[in-house]
């Protein structure tokens, strides 16, 4: 019998991608799925911190094995922003394309730009705590290139790639990113449950 989790994200691209990376390994249920409704607050100033914030609200309200992701983009010339804020890095509409022109200018000027994606999962399973991390390193380029994907994307290029996210299509990126990775290491501990 498959393994039933609840991936704790309102986040439709998140729970797209994760759905195709564990293909029929396990049964994912979305928030909405178990009638969770809540925009589930992230107060942590760190990302494993809000990872399991979203994963002790869902065990605590719905006593539900359960996972829950963050992810941010670190920028090396940006002392690591826009970081834990990645999502509402120009403000809390959550809006990309501002997010992006946001880096993209102040990111002018600058040699370095190199960054990394970073997700962090937080597990909860059998009343136990557990966090897998994913990075891919990479930079970001100087304009949007590409039309698949979601957030930063556009702007992103992994090492050992000449594509950036978006340009390189989800079967690809789903296979190296960062989620991709964290969610491989989730997978390899619950086949070993």
């Amino acid at each position: 019998m498959k393994t039933k989790l609840v991936f704790a994200t309102n986040n439709k691209h998140k729970l797209r991608e994760v759905s195709d990376i564990l293909k029929d390994k396990i049964e994912l249920l979305s928030l909405s799925d178990i009638h969770c409704n809540v925009d589930i607050p992230e107060t942590s100033n760190t990302i494993p911190g809000n990872a399991k914030l979203k994963a002790q609200y869902v065990k605590e309200h719905y006593q539900l094995n359960c996972f829950a992701d963050d992810t941010g983009l670190e920028i090396d010339a940006l002392n690591g922003a826009p970081g834990v804020y990645s999502a509402r890095y120009a403000g809390e509409s959550k809006d990309s394309e501002a997010n992006i022109q946001k880096v993209l200018k102040e990111l002018e000027g600058k040699t370095n730009r190199k960054a990394q994606f970073r997700t962090v999962i937080a597990l909860i399973y059998n009343e136990q705590e557990y966090l897998f991390e994913g990075i891919i390193k990479g930079e970001i380029i100087k304009e949007k290139r590409g039309n698949s994907g979601f957030g930063y994307d556009p702007i992103f290029v992994p090492e050992g790639y000449n594509d950036t996210f978006a340009e390189m299509g989800d079967e690809i990126k789903n296979k190296i990113s960062h989620r991709a990775i964290a969610v491989e290491k989730l997978c390899n501990f619950l086949k070993d449950q």
